[in-house]
């Protein structure tokens, strides 16, 4: 049973070896895991619903409720850096009866503000990465015809042309910000509030590219309303594998994937984050779930805590170093 609480809607390489570590499949039934809840599971999602880290949440949640025999709940607490979520997970019970949605947001949020309350490396013990899915490089039906057509343009005219994204410091902004240093360019980065701001921008040709995670955009990409002229992974997406790789273009040294995971609080017994770890690789080894996440465009992942930590880890240097060289405000 999946429950829905909380407040109003409103590098490839690494992550492919974590889906190399997922373990077998089996039916997503009442089954002994090893994790015996004994009341409803909460996870919080650090998201309003209906976005990316959401949905795979509620696919993940409702395979795992069945296997659990409790009711997973999705508890939906949207703020600026993740914070209200933290809060929810590092006040509870580190007894396995509360977990987190933890993104590429986790890993950048402690660099982007200056006051978090939490140390994502320090404070959550990692279980499980769900899903990883391609940020895009879009442009208007008569743009360029492919992204090299794109970084030579944008090469012969420097500081002439732009690129939109959402919101400052975000994934997509920061793997734009990554992509203009590793493909020595100059082109200014402009942030939208949402996606749709985005993309009306690029036909309105205020912007001549946007990055953009795969997910919302991809009925625009098969409509024809936009075109997909590249995707940051260093291998092709499964959803689009038309679609080239930067590293195709001639971009070295760029391999950017947004991801979701689960993580518990610091100080939950290890019997029971390694059970929990067991219970999702299962949910995730299953067909179905993997239909039903391949269906939102999100790859399966999987694999070991200490794979997941060293993702975070990763990331979390990364993406300091770039919000430092691209002078992104701390906010």
């Amino acid at each position: 049973m999946l429950i829905t609480t909380g407040w109003p809607h409103g590098r490839r390489t690494l992550l492919g070896a974590l889906a190399a570590a997922a373990v077998r499949a089996e039916p997503a039934a009442a089954q002994p895991t090893g994790w015996s809840p004994s009341r409803p599971v909460r996870i919080v999602v650090p998201f309003a619903a209906g976005g990316v880290a959401d949905l795979t949440v509620r696919t993940v949640g409702n395979r795992l409720s069945e296997r659990i025999g409790q009711p997973v709940v999705i508890d939906n607490r949207p703020s600026a850096g993740g914070i209200v979520a933290a809060q929810q997970l590092l006040g509870a019970e580190a007894d396995g009866h509360t977990l987190m949605a933890a993104t590429n947001g986790t890993a950048i949020s402690r660099s982007l503000f200056r006051n978090l309350p939490f140390d994502p490396l320090r404070d959550f013990t990692p279980v499980v990465t769900l899903g990883a899915f391609p940020i895009v490089v879009l442009v208007k039906p008569d743009g360029p015809r492919d992204l090299a057509a794109l970084l030579a343009r944008m090469r012969a005219e420097p500081g002439r042309l732009n690129i939109g994204t959402i919101a400052a410091g975000s994934t997509q902004n920061l793997s734009a910000e990554l992509f203009k240093i590793r493909a020595a360019i100059q082109a200014e980065t402009i942030a939208f509030p949402a996606t749709p701001q985005a993309t009306t921008a690029l036909l309105r040709g205020d912007v001549d590219a946007v990055f953009e995670i795969s997910a919302p955009v991809l009925g625009q990409i098969r409509a024809g309303a936009v075109r997909a002229v590249g995707v940051t992974t260093a291998t092709r997406a499964a959803t689009l594998p038309d679609v080239p790789t930067a590293a195709e273009a001639g971009v070295r040294d760029y391999d950017v994937a947004s991801w979701n995971a689960l993580v518990a609080r610091i100080g939950t017994p290890p019997a029971v984050t390694e059970a929990m770890n067991r219970a999702v690789n299962d949910v995730l080894a299953d067909p179905a779930t993997r239909d039903a996440l391949a269906g939102q465009g999100i790859e399966v992942q999987g694999g070991t805590q200490q794979a997941m930590g060293e993702l975070l880890r990763t990331d979390t240097a990364r993406w300091a170093e770039v919000i430092e060289k691209a002078g992104i405000e701390r906010q």
